[in-house]
């Protein structure tokens, strides 16, 4: 048997129209968003954080010549963005942007409200669907669930957000959110992949049990499983792959070379295969990585792939 997943199950992460790693100019990052409309996206995600609110301002230009129903927008507080009291000529956390503003962690009700209501305003939508609170345990994580998790509630509560939940690179953390919680969904980076299952031993599991989605981000891991090649260069959490980890891509790959299917489009799907997983969220800025990444999503892949990749032992 062949599986192939509906499109409606891929997101676009939009951190590298926020210029990650390097700057894009408007035109590009305009042509990848009506490239994956064109494609039947309908899921875009965002966030302050990135390229300090230029994804958000990106995103939003596009999607207001869009029907407002016909999309699903989810962004993230956590993040002001407020005057950097000592300016720096790049950002520092990655983004490839001015470092004018910087951000301040905010998890409070009012500080929850204010970032809501910012974004908005860059986005220049009226609403957003989903509202995720952004990286708490980066700062403060016990200040962060106590503080912010309620005001997600109340802003629910309000009908200001339709879902509520967490955005985080770290299971425990969204399994420790969803106990502490009443979340409709949380997104987890790079936490259930083909090099990486960790999500699977709480976190899916906990899902199901409370009936909250999981939208799985970061399939790739920042790189190291997005070519069918796996490049000693290539990027695993945000940083430079260990050799160790370039090696088990490589034996992935091989592995789905014999099936005649590329690494980044099992990567893609694996995934998926679980139910607790709802979607898989992926970025790019660039209009063809968006039909690369539509074509690995509806690439027809054998059971038999999968059965070999467990035989060896390979996933995660």
């Amino acid at each position: 048997m062949t599986s192939v997943p509906s499109i409606a199950q891929l997101g676009f992460g939009a951190a590298s129209i926020g210029n990650l790693y390097h700057a894009r100019d408007d035109d590009t990052c305009w042509a990848t968003l009506d490239a994956a409309w064109s494609g039947g996206i309908r899921y875009y995600d965002t966030a302050p954080h990135y390229g300090l609110g230029l994804s958000e301002r990106r995103l939003g230009a596009f999607l207001a010549t869009k029907p407002r129903d016909e999309f699903i927008i989810s962004t993230k507080v956590g993040r002001l963005l407020r005057p950097n009291p000592e300016p720096t000529v790049r950002d520092t956390t990655g983004f490839d942007v001015a470092g004018d503003l910087h951000r301040v962690f905010d998890p409070s009700f009012n500080g929850v409200r204010s970032s809501l209501e910012e974004s908005l305003g860059r986005l220049g939508l009226d609403r957003v669907d989903i509202l995720f609170l952004h990286d708490p345990d980066v700062y403060d994580l016990d200040r962060g669930l106590s503080e912010g998790l309620p005001a997600l509630a109340q802003l629910r509560d309000e009908g200001l957000v339709r879902e509520i939940g967490v955005g985080v690179n770290s299971a425990e953390v969204a399994a420790r959110a969803i106990r502490e919680g009443d979340l409709d969904v949380v997104m987890v980076a790079g936490r259930y992949s083909l090099l990486d299952t960790s999500a699977a031993d709480e976190l899916l599991p906990l899902s199901v049990d409370r009936g909250v989605r999981v939208v799985d981000a970061a399939v790739f891991n920042s790189g190291l499983l997005a070519t069918p090649t796996p490049d000693s260069g290539a990027r695993f959490d945000y940083d430079v792959a260990p050799a160790a980890l370039v090696q088990k891509a490589r034996d992935l790959a091989d592995v789905c070379a014999m099936f005649g299917v590329e690494l980044p489009a099992a990567a893609l799907q694996w995934p998926l295969r679980n139910p607790a997983i709802s979607s898989v969220v992926v970025g790019t800025a660039r209009p063809d990585g968006v039909a690369q990444n539509i074509e690995r999503l509806t690439t027809p892949i054998p059971d038999g792939l999968w059965l070999e990749l467990d035989r060896r032992g390979l996933t995660g």
